[in-house]
C-alpha cells in the first residue's frame, strides 16, 4: 500500500513538474511573451498577435517536445531493461541513424511522399539499423556486451550516416536532409502532430502493458521461461515498440541521441527498477528534459536558435563516460 501511494505521489510531482515545464517553454523565446498572452491563447478564440504565436508556432512545437521526450526516454528505458545494457539507447545502438537513412532515401527516390509515408518508412530504418548493430554484435561471442554493441552501434551509425549524406549530396537534397536530421524542432505543425502522436502514444500504451514482462526480463531470460513468458513473443513485440517510438521521434525532430541513455538512469533512484513504475515516470521525465533543452536552445543566442542536438550531446556525452567509468553493469 506504501509503495503504490509513494508511486501515486511521484507521478503527481512528476506531472506537476511537467507543467511548470511546459509553460516556462511557452513563455519564454525570442517574442516577448507573458503568462496572460499564454492564457489567451490556451482559453480565447479572439487573439493578439503574441498569443497567436504561441497557439499555432510554440504550442504545436512544445507538445512534439514533450512527445519526443517521452517516445526516446521510454524506447531507451525499454532497451536497457530487455538486453540489460545500460548504454543502450535508440540514437547509440543504430535505430535514429537507420531512420535517417531511410529517409535520405525516400526523399530522394520519392520526393513526393506525404507525411504519413515518410514516418512508415521511418520504421523501417529504425528495425533495418537494429538488425545490422544486433546481426554484427552476434557475429562473435560474447559481441551482445554492453561495450560491444556500443561499438557495434557506432559503427553503423558512421556507416548509415555517410551513405545518408552521399545519396543527399547525389541527389542534390542535402538542404532538405539536413533540415530533418539536424535534430530540432523548428516548423513543426499541426498536421505534423495529428500523424506522429497517435503513433506515439500507441507505443507508450503498449510499452505500459508490457511493463511486467520488461521487469522479468531485466532481471533474467531464465527465470521469464521459468515463470512462463514467451519470451521470443515478447520480445519481437518490445522491438516493434522501440522502432515505432524511435521512428515516429526520427520522422518528427531528426537524429537525437543520448535522451534514451539519461532519462532512464536519471529515474532509478526515484521510481525503482520495476519498469511498472518506472516507465511512466521515465515517460514524464524524457518530456521535461526535452522541454527545457528545447527552451534553452531558443534563449540561448535569441533571436537565433541553437540545434538542441548539440545541447544534448554536450550534456549527453560526459554522462556516456560516466557510466562506463563505473563500470556499466552496476547501472543495469
Amino acid at each position: 500500500m506504501t509503495k503504490s501511494i509513494s508511486f501515486v505521489w511521484k507521478l503527481i510531482i512528476g506531472i506537476s513538474l511537467l507543467l511548470i515545464a511546459f509553460i516556462v517553454s511557452m513563455v519564454f523565446g525570442a517574442a516577448d511573451t507573458s503568462l496572460k498572452d499564454l492564457w489567451i491563447a490556451m482559453t480565447s478564440d479572439h487573439a493578439n498577435q503574441n498569443s497567436s504565436i504561441l497557439r499555432e508556432i510554440r504550442l504545436p512545437r512544445e507538445i512534439a517536445a514533450m512527445a519526443v521526450g517521452a517516445a526516446l526516454a521510454v524506447s531507451g528505458a525499454i532497451m536497457q531493461g530487455i538486453t540489460k545494457n545500460p548504454l543502450a539507447d535508440p540514437g547509440l545502438l543504430g535505430l535514429t541513424a537507420g531512420a535517417n537513412f531511410a529517409l535520405a532515401l525516400s526523399m530522394a527516390l520519392i520526393p513526393s511522399l506525404n507525411y504519413f509515408s515518410i514516418m512508415l518508412i521511418c520504421f523501417v530504418g529504425a528495425a533495418i539499423g537494429t538488425i545490422l548493430v544486433v546481426g554484427i554484435g552476434m557475429l562473435r561471442k560474447g559481441g551482445n556486451s554492453p561495450l560491444k554493441l556500443v561499438l557495434a552501434g557506432s559503427a553503423v551509425t558512421a556507416f548509415l550516416t555517410a551513405i545518408a549524406e552521399g545519396i543527399s549530396l547525389f541527389f542534390h537534397i542535402n538542404k532538405n536532409v539536413s533540415m530533418w536530421t539536424s535534430g530540432g524542432l523548428i516548423g513543426t505543425s499541426w498536421g505534423q502532430l495529428k500523424v506522429i502522436l497517435p503513433a506515439i502514444l500507441i507505443g507508450i500504451i503498449i510499452s505500459f502493458l508490457l511493463s511486467r514482462q520488461v521487469t522479468i526480463l531485466s532481471l533474467s531470460e531464465d527465470v521469464a521461461v521459468g515463470l512462463g513468458q514467451k519470451t521470443a513473443l515478447v520480445k519481437t513485440l518490445l522491438f516493434i515498440v522501440i522502432t515505432i517510438l524511435a521512428g515516429a521521434a526520427v520522422a518528427l525532430v531528426g537524429n537525437m541521441a543520448f535522451i534514451g541513455l539519461m532519462v532512464p538512469h536519471m529515474v532509478r533512484w526515484a521510481a525503482g527498477t520495476d519498469y511498472r513504475f518506472l516507465l511512466p515516470i521515465t515517460a514524464i521525465a524524457g518530456g521535461i528534459f526535452m522541454l527545457l533543452a528545447d527552451t534553452v536552445a531558443r534563449t540561448l543566442n535569441a533571436p537565433y536558435e541553437t540545434p538542441v542536438a548539440a545541447i544534448i550531446s554536450i550534456l549527453g556525452l560526459p554522462f556516456f563516460l560516466l557510466i562506463i567509468k563505473k563500470g556499466g553493469n552496476k547501472f543495469a
